[in-house]
C-alpha cells in the first residue's frame, strides 16, 4: 500500500515550513536509506515562468529551501532546477530563479542552481507515446530526483501537480514541439505519464501551503489551502491532493491515463495516510478551470459527431488588447504556430490551434482568456 503524508502549515514563515517539511520527510522511512553522503539530490521545482513568490504560480521559495536543507543535513549535494516555459538558456534561466527566489535560495544555503541547459536523448521502449525523448541531461546526472510541485488547476489538464510537474525535464522549445505531436489530451496525457515512468521521481511533494484555483496554471486565483503533501508514489500523491480539492481524480487526463495502464489503482482506499487523513481535511468550493468540462459531449452523440462538435465548440483563447503590450512570447511558444502578430498585436487561427493553452499559461500580463462556446456555456451554465 502506498503511502502518503499530509500536513497542515498555516503560513510560508521559514521556522515553520521547516518543521513541517522535516516531519513530513522523517516520517517516509524509504528516503533516508536512498541517500548517502555525497549524493546528488535535484529539487525539480515547479517554476514555469518569472512570477514572484507571492503569486502562487511556482513552488514557493521557503517550501524548497527546507527541502534542500533536509538533503544537506544528510550530506547530500542539493541542486535546484528546471526548464521553464520559453527560452531555455542562462540568461532566461537566471531571470526566473531570481523573479521565483531562488537564487535567493542559493544565498542562503549554497546549493546549486543548474543551468546546464543540454540534453540526452533517452530511449523508453515501455512508453506509449515517447518511446524517444529529450530529457534535460541533469537529470540523468543525479542520485535522487525530488519533484516540488505546487497545487493548481490546469487549463489544459484539469489539474497539475507531482506528474505534470515532471514536463519540467523536457529541454526548452521540445515542450512545444511534445504538444504539437500530441495535441489530443489523452495523447498528452499519456506523454506525461511516459516521462514520469522514465524519470521515475524517488520522492514527490506539493506545495499547498497556497495553492492556484480557477484558470490556472498561471492566470487563475490565489487560494488558501494550508497544507503539504509527500509521497514516494507521485501517482498516489496526485490521486489524494486532487481529491481533497475537490476534484475526481479519474476526471484528470493524466491520472486516467495512470488507472489505464494499471500503474496505480488511483484509489484512494489503496492508499495508507501519514499525519492528516482527508476526512480531517475540508475545503470548500475550489473552483476548476473553464476549460474543465471540454468534452461534454462525450458518449451522448456517435463518435464522428462528437469530433466535429468539439472540434467547433471547444473553450478558445481569447486575447484582450488592451492589456497586451505586443511581447510576442505567445506566439513565440504556440506548439501549431497558431498565433499571427503581424498586425503589431496576436491573432489567433482557432482552426490550427490545439487548445494547449500555452499562450494562457506564458503570458506574463494575463492578456489571455478562456472562453467556453456559447453552447457549452448554456450547458453547464459557467463563465
Amino acid at each position: 500500500m502506498e503511502k502518503v503524508c499530509i500536513l497542515s502549515c498555516e503560513s510560508y514563515d521559514y521556522e515553520l515550513v521547516e518543521k513541517k517539511i522535516f516531519e513530513c520527510l522523517d516520517s517516509i522511512e524509504n528516503i533516508k536509506p536512498k541517500v548517502r553522503t555525497g549524493s546528488k539530490v535535484l529539487v525539480k521545482a515547479n517554476l514555469l515562468k518569472k512570477n514572484s513568490p507571492d503569486d502562487a504560480v511556482t513552488t514557493h521559495p521557503t517550501v524548497v529551501e527546507a527541502i534542500v536543507r533536509y538533503f544537506q543535513q544528510l550530506g547530500c549535494k542539493v541542486i535546484v532546477g528546471d526548464s521553464p516555459g520559453g527560452p531555455f538558456n542562462e540568461k532566461s534561466l537566471m531571470a526566473v530563479y531570481k523573479a521565483t527566489g531562488m537564487f535567493d535560495v542559493q544565498k542562503r544555503t549554497g546549493c546549486e542552481l543548474n543551468f546546464d541547459t543540454s540534453f540526452v536523448e533517452v530511449k523508453n521502449d515501455e512508453a506509449k507515446m515517447l518511446k524517444n525523448m529529450k530529457i534535460v541531461k541533469v537529470f540523468d546526472e543525479v542520485d535522487f530526483v525530488v519533484s516540488a510541485a505546487k497545487l493548481k488547476t490546469h487549463a489544459m489538464m484539469t489539474y497539475t501537480g507531482a506528474i505534470k510537474n515532471l514536463y519540467g525535464t523536457i529541454p526548452g522549445v521540445t515542450k512545444a514541439e511534445y504538444h504539437f505531436k500530441m495535441n489530443n489530451i489523452e495523447n498528452f496525457a499519456n506523454a506525461i505519464v511516459d516521462i514520469c515512468e522514465y524519470v521515475k521521481p524517488d520522492l514527490s511533494i506539493i506545495d499547498g501551503i497556497e495553492g492556484m484555483e480557477g484558470d490556472g496554471p498561471s492566470s487563475g486565483d490565489k487560494r488558501f489551502v494550508g497544507l503539504i503533501f509527500a509521497s514516494e508514489n507521485p501517482y498516489a500523491l496526485d490521486t489524494v491532493a486532487s481529491k481533497i480539492i475537490g476534484i475526481d481524480p479519474l476526471s484528470i487526463p493524466i491520472l486516467r491515463a495512470v488507472k489505464e495502464r494499471n500503474i496505480f489503482s488511483v484509489d484512494i482506499n489503496d492508499i495508507e495516510f501519514l499525519g492528516l487523513k482527508p476526512q480531517d481535511i475540508d475545503i470548500k468550493q475550489f473552483k476548476l478551470p473553464v476549460s474543465a468540462n471540454v468534452n461534454f459531449v462525450g458518449g451522448r452523440v456517435p463518435k464522428f459527431m462528437e469530433n466535429w462538435i468539439l472540434n467547433n465548440f471547444r473553450p478558445r483563447p481569447v486575447f484582450d488588447h488592451n492589456i497586451c503590450v505586443s511581447c510576442g512570447i505567445c506566439a513565440q511558444n504556440c506548439p501549431p504556430k497558431a498565433i499571427d502578430m503581424s498586425k503589431g498585436k496576436p491573432e489567433v487561427d482557432l482552426k490550427r490551434c490545439i487548445r494547449c493553452f500555452c499562450c494562457h499559461e506564458l503570458c506574463p500580463k494575463k492578456a489571455i482568456d478562456i472562453k467556453k462556446h456559447v453552447i457549452h456555456e448554456r450547458i453547464f451554465n459557467r463563465k
